[in-house]
């Protein structure tokens, strides 16, 4: 399991870490933490990406 420190999180997503840490607070991105350090698992990150992308789909009529 690949675990991405929050610098990454924010560079992958292009959030701010107000905005990440906020995320996380929320409970709309998983993390765990390992010592002092707040990870972000892979596959949380996939999903929180994934539920962006299905609730910004719109069908064009």
């Amino acid at each position: 399991m690949k675990l991405y420190p929050i610098p990454a999180v924010m560079d992958e997503t292009g959030l701010g870490r107000t905005t990440v840490f906020g995320l996380i607070s929320s409970g709309e991105l998983r993390s765990v933490k390992v010592g002092r350090r707040r990870l972000v698992p892979a596959a949380a990150l996939d999903e929180y990406i994934a539920n962006l992308t299905g609730d910004n789909t719109h069908e064009v009529a």
